[in-house]
């Protein structure tokens, strides 16, 4: 099989919100330094009980469900391998996979595994499952990013430092009701310290301004050569682009620096009302994008984890996007004192 395609797409956002100003008053900072310097106004927050397990599952069964109601022949029994990116598993021994997969009633003969590559661990999901479709090893399988993300009190992390889930189903290409077929992946990796939390510390540490230009902004340029290279395309011919975002700054300076258009990136730009979520972020913004996007348009994702590496992508929409239900809850802003209650 030369391609695999997104069946169906589903996600989870925590209805609880923080605002920029709350969390910068409450450490005595100037709350306009920090919104315009990052460009998030507000950040999800995981209500006590959400964790990456439950969100994973919401995400899994809003994208079995759109499935369905997209004219998808395909069933949960039908899926056949689960993995799951995140650096916030509940457990640190116990499957967060093998949860999700029971939960959401997949093939007893499931492929289940958790990964975690920092912020990318949900797009190397998505390569390993198409890897299996291409290889005729699976039918269908699930990718999910969800990440409960942590950022210490004071840190510059709590300001972007969010929650969400991004559930992709992939199949054959040729399955009724495909959406948008993948049509090349590569990963670009080095070793590079930029970003760490040693086994058993609550909160993890960063090298300040180092994880912008020699790693975020290395590994995303460098992955975005490689995939043109390779896709023998350039940068007007795509419709949609959407990059890792740990912040709005960083993906505008990267989309600037290669030609992309504001309305390239419109669809997939979403960090500046739900914060960093991690493993899912580059992921929901590429939902966002499916939702909008049109026949034969061309979509580039690339995402970014600290550690540090970037996984690149080429999808053709093979027809015109579909929407997701609505979500019917009204935004929960918290105070401060709120928000450690539901992170801590």
């Amino acid at each position: 099989m030369n391609h695999s395609s997104i069946i169906s797409f589903g996600r989870y956002i925590p209805s609880k919100r923080i605002k920029t100003e709350e969390i910068a008053r409450s450490h005595n900072q100037n709350p306009e330094v920090f919104i315009k310097g990052l460009g998030v106004s507000e950040k999800t927050v995981p209500d006590i009980g959400e964790d990456t397990f439950t969100m994973a599952v919401e995400a899994g069964k809003q994208a079995l469900t759109a499935a369905e109601s997209h004219g998808s022949l395909l069933r949960s029994g039908q899926v056949s391998a689960v993995f799951i990116g995140s650096e916030s598993h509940p457990y640190a021994v116990k499957p967060t996979s093998a949860m999700v997969a029971s939960a959401l009633e997949c093939h007893p003969f499931c492929h289940c595994s958790d990964l975690e590559f920092a912020c990318k661990a949900g797009t190397a999901a998505m390569q390993i499952v198409d890897s299996m479709i291409r290889a005729g090893q699976i039918e269908y399988g699930m990718a999910i990013g969800s990440d409960t993300a942590q950022g210490k009190p004071g840190d510059a992390l709590e300001y972007t430092a969010a929650a969400g889930a991004a559930a992709i189903i992939l199949g054959p290409e040729n399955s009724k009701g495909a959406l948008c077929r993948i049509d090349k992946t590569l990963s670009f990796t080095t070793d590079t310290p930029d970003f760490w939390r040693a086994a058993g510390e609550k909160y993890p540490a960063h090298a300040g301004r180092f994880t912008g230009e020699p790693s975020y902004f290395l590994h995303t340029e460098t992955a975005i050569k490689g995939i043109l290279e390779v896709s023998k395309m350039e940068a007007k011919e795509f419709s949609h682009v959407v990059f890792h975002m740990p912040n709005a700054k960083f993906p505008a300076k990267v989309a600037a620096k290669f030609g992309f258009a504001k309305e390239q990136m419109e669809n997939g730009f979403i960090v500046p009302n739900i914060g960093n979520t991690y493993s899912a972020c580059s992921m929901l913004g590429l939902i966002n994008v499916l939702e909008h996007a049109k026949k034969n348009e061309k979509i580039l994702l690339v995402s970014y984890g600290s550690g540090a590496g970037s996984d690149a992508f080429v999808f053709t929409m093979l027809r015109n996007g579909v929407a997701l239900p609505a979500d019917a809850r009204e935004k929960e802003y918290v105070s401060y004192n709120e928000y450690l209650r539901c992170t801590t």
